[in-house]
């Protein structure tokens, strides 16, 4: 998620949060798989579980940006149709 969605999200003003917020296919630095982001403020730690970690909320945790709230992360070699 870029600086500016970012402010615009605190704002109340990013009209397709649904394009950088939830899970989205792609590659990242050369890998195929999922990119994860979420709003969670008053989270302390968020994860990603699923049917690829045997629902392990230990083995995908992701990263909050900058204070925002909003926690990210990639996970590769998972795709469409994993739960």
């Amino acid at each position: 998620m870029h600086e500016d969605e970012l402010r615009l999200l605190r704002a109340g003003r990013l009209l397709n949060a649904y394009e950088v917020l939830g899970a989205h296919v792609g590659a990242h630095n050369g890998s195929f798989g999922v990119r994860f982001a979420t709003w969670a403020p008053q989270a302390g730690s968020v994860a990603v579980v699923g049917d690829f970690n045997d629902w392990d909320g230990r083995r995908h945790p992701m990263r909050e940006l900058d204070g925002s709230g909003v926690w990210e992360t990639f996970i590769g070699d998972i795709g469409p149709g994993a739960q």
